[in-house]
């Protein structure tokens, strides 16, 4: 139990130094502010000294009443993979305009990054839509060009106000001429929200004590027929495996020939949602390789030969 309790903690404090590495800014609806770099390792200090005060509190409950609570938040809050799974793009939500919108209007012709967070979420949706930001950045596709974005809220009590907000948040970070009217912010009545949620595999939980949702982090990659194709998971998407993904969706009808190649040097792997190196592959493609080069060798060689012999011939002559 005191174990469990302590994995509980260090898991946490993780999430807190990967989003120091991955951003010290934090976006947020309120006013912005950032820890400067040499602040940082006290930062993480601080933090580590919380957290395991907050293990041996959760130690001591734990021997007290022999539950642990932090096992009852979290119990079914995960993603379950449901690739090529459908997704029921006849429901209807409210977009940031305050205007009704079925998830069908934004597809059919591209591969969307579906993002399931909260609006007024204190932390943890933050990270999940900093990372993706960061990623965005990085990434030469645009949005509303090769790919659309969808950030569903999972509280139906939240308005089109908050979604607007969070939206122009969002939008000043990327500033990309295309991205307003490719990142929808929606809204949208319980109902719908967990009929979107089950259908991908997004489990969560509501605590009704703290008045906050329990949740998974990631990303979904869905192709543009509403189907899943990649699950991404964490607050850090590493942009090649995130390109990829939107390539592979979009059945290779965008990306270039460099993302083709890359495409036959690795895979995608469910378990751990990113591309790893396919050896195989990777060694055919050398294999290949090698023998196209030993080919152009040899063809330059019996060229320069058969020259050599026609000059000899016609000098002779």
């Amino acid at each position: 139990m005191e174990n469990r309790a302590l994995k509980d903690s260090n898991n946490v404090l993780a999430g807190f130094i990967q989003c120091g590495r991955l951003a010290p800014r934090f976006i947020t609806g309120r006013p912005r502010f950032s820890i400067p770099y040499y602040l940082l390792p006290t930062t993480y200090s601080l933090l580590l000294a919380i957290f395991y005060l907050l293990s041996s509190i959760f130690v001591s409950s734990a021997h007290a009443d022999g539950s642990h609570p932090v096992d009852e938040l979290i119990k079914g809050v995960e993603f379950e993979q449901k690739l090529n799974q459908q997704l029921p793009l006849e429901l209807t939500f409210t977009d940031e305009a305050g205007q009704p919108v079925q998830l069908a209007d934004y597809f059919g012709r591209k591969p969307v990054i579906l993002v399931f967070a909260y609006y007024e979420c204190p932390m943890l949706c933050t990270l999940v839509l900093n990372g993706l930001l960061a990623t965005l950045n990085n990434l030469t596709f645009d949005i509303g060009d090769e790919f659309e974005v969808i950030t569903v809220s999972i509280d139906p009590t939240e308005t089109p106000d908050l979604a607007t907000a969070k939206k122009e948040i969002y939008l000043e970070q990327y500033r990309r001429p295309e991205a307003g009217a490719g990142w929808h912010f929606l809204v949208g009545e319980e109902t719908a929200i967990e009929q979107l949620t089950q259908a991908a595999g997004f489990h969560y939980q509501y605590d009704s004590d703290k008045q906050e949702y329990a949740h998974p982090t990631g990303i979904m990659v869905v192709t543009p027929e509403g189907k899943i194709a990649r699950y991404f998971y964490g607050i850090d998407f590493p942009a090649r495996d995130v390109r990829l993904g939107l390539v592979e969706a979009a059945a290779n009808k965008i990306g270039s020939p460099v993302d083709q190649l890359l495409l036959l040097c690795y895979h995608y792997d469910p378990v751990v949602g990113q591309y790893t190196m396919a050896i195989m592959n990777v060694i055919r493609a050398a294999g290949l390789t090698t023998v196209a080069a030993i080919g152009a060798v040899v063809t330059v060689l019996l060229r320069r030969e058969r020259g050599r012999k026609l000059g000899e011939s016609l000098s002779k002559a």
